[in-house]
């Protein structure tokens, strides 16, 4: 029997670094990263004391080139998938700006990503 591999994004923002995690639920193991805090990245940046969608977007490209090399970008057939509730509910954030300009970077990367939320979305809008 061949165990399908799930990979799932986690972010980690705050007001002053963003990071996004691709993880492996398998075996927990983190198969791609990129962040703010990474000098590659952040000196292209002008967010000096904060980072803002802008950023976000940066450390999304990053993400999926680098899940491009990795040949992981269709989430070995089944896609990346992202519960973007479940991230705005666990960073206690109101506004998902952020969260979507990395997802939306990601998909314009051409990774395939796969929205997991549950409900209605009811805490905000939700952007293509």
């Amino acid at each position: 029997m061949t165990v399908l591999k799930r990979y799932v994004l986690r972010l980690f923002i705050s007001l002053k670094y963003i990071t996004a995690n691709v993880v492996d639920r398998n075996n927990g193991r983190i198969v791609a990263t990129a962040s703010t805090v990474e000098h590659s990245i952040k000196n292209t940046l002008e967010c000096d004391r904060s980072c803002n969608a802008k950023a976000a977007a940066v450390v999304g490209e990053v993400l999926g080139m680098r899940l491009k090399v990795e040949g992981l970008d269709q989430g070995q057939g089944r896609g990346i998938h992202v519960n973007i509730s479940k991230e705005v509910e666990k960073k206690g954030f109101k506004n998902q700006t952020k969260i979507w300009a990395i997802v939306n970077a990601l998909k314009n990367s051409g990774v395939k990503v796969i929205l997991d939320d549950n409900d209605d979305n009811t805490s905000g809008t939700k952007f293509p």
